[in-house]
């Protein structure tokens, strides 16, 4: 069972004083919450070693599927295909971060692949910043955590910089408007981006200027004219630029063959983002104790969980018992794509029965290490939680 410890002291005001208000919550059920995970130092360990190894087994993934041209099976757009082989052969485009949601690792169960978050992964401001600002709160050494998240970032982002010496360190970070949670992420980025070197700019999506020959541009409100940016951050899909802007898809391409633009994540993180790489690791890697098994067609033999290729926040998602019967179903805006079917595994509880689920964040390397809380399925109501190693 789940052990927690009690951190009577919130950050809510520290939270308010930098404009994340969203955090805070506006009804009855805070998204922060005010306690924490109690987590050995050996599991710290083995979420760390977890990350690293199965993000190497996420490339040879990848490789697999360019190499054997599987591309249609991901439901990766067709437009896009030409960009992710171009990202992924080129060493100067790097993959920043990403999260891996994980079940167990904690109360003596085993560490189990959920999915990988690779690219427009959130919870960063929680996870770096917050929680330990919450064991700073309530007098406890902020160190005792699994949390090097910030200064990774920082490290990839001059990674980044050396790999790429021959543009300017020129990024412009962009978002989707009316998501305030989107900014608060892209406002961490924009600050580890800084202190790697780069000279920052945000501008929303509608507004950013593309050119294949040129690349990209913002028009500067102070002089009128458009400057133009050779790095680009977006906290926008790639499978939705694909699929919904063809045209921005064709033009991204071109301008990052012509080396006028870095796109960050780069395309081929879009092999990873698609659950049906679950399915091409479970080939690969058959039974290996971080996976569970994934297929094309529901297990007949045990509980499984139904997913869409390209869901996000749990929706979408059906939990069937070994007897086909759903047991767990959440809607969503995702039940177009295809699915796959992915081993059902307990998440570890608490004496409450709130279920967590782990997201350890990669950058380069396991980073940091921080808690989802909530029901069988974990949607965009589901609590953040801390943690404390000890």
């Amino acid at each position: 069972m789940i052990q927690t410890r009690p951190l009577s002291v919130s950050p809510d005001q520290q939270l308010r004083n930098i404009g994340w208000n969203w955090m805070l919550g506006t009804d009855t059920l805070s998204y922060l919450t005010n306690e924490a995970v109690v987590v050995s130092p050996e599991e710290a360990d083995a979420y760390y070693e977890a990350a690293n190894q199965l993000f190497e087994m996420l490339v040879e993934a990848g490789q697999h599927v360019i190499e054997n041209n599987r591309f249609n099976e991901l439901g990766i757009p067709a437009n896009l295909v030409d960009l992710i082989k171009l990202s992924w052969n080129d060493d100067r485009n790097i993959q920043l971060y990403g999260r891996f949601d994980l079940a167990g690792g904690i109360a003596g169960q085993p560490i189990k692949l959920i999915e990988f978050n690779a690219d427009t992964a959130t919870c960063i401001p929680e996870t770096a910043v917050v929680q330990y600002a919450h064991l700073r709160a309530n007098g406890l050494d902020e160190k005792r955590q699994f949390n090097a998240v910030y200064e990774t970032l920082v490290s990839q982002f001059r990674e980044v910089r050396q790999q790429n010496s021959d543009l300017p360190p020129t990024l412009l970070l962009s978002a989707m408007r009316g998501f305030p949670e989107d900014d608060s992420n892209v406002a961490v980025l924009g600050e580890a981006a800084r202190e790697a070197g780069f000279t920052v700019d945000f501008e929303y999506i509608d507004r950013v200027e593309f050119s294949d020959n040129e690349g990209i541009y913002k028009q500067n409100p102070e002089n009128g004219q458009f400057d133009k940016f050779n790095f680009w951050f977006k906290l926008i899909p790639w499978e939705y630029i694909g699929y919904e802007e063809a045209d921005l898809a064709n033009i991204l391409t071109e301008a990052v063959r012509r080396r006028q633009v870095v796109v960050i994540n780069p395309a081929y993180s879009l092999l990873f983002q698609s659950k049906y790489i679950l399915k091409i690791l479970w080939e690969l890697y058959p039974y290996h104790p971080l996976l569970l098994q994934t297929d094309t067609q529901p297990l007949t033999d045990r509980p499984y969980v139904e997913k869409v290729l390209f869901g996000r926040e749990g929706a979408n998602v059906r939990i069937v018992d070994e007897k086909g019967r759903v047991t767990a179903e959440a809607e969503g805006d995702y039940g177009d794509y295809p699915k796959i079917y992915q081993e059902y595994i307990e998440l570890p509880t608490d004496a409450t029965g709130n279920r967590y689920q782990a997201g350890v964040f990669f950058a380069g390397e396991g980073c940091g290490l921080g808690f989802r809380r909530g029901g069988i399925i974990l949607d965009n109501g589901a609590q953040f939680v801390g943690h404390i190693v000890e």
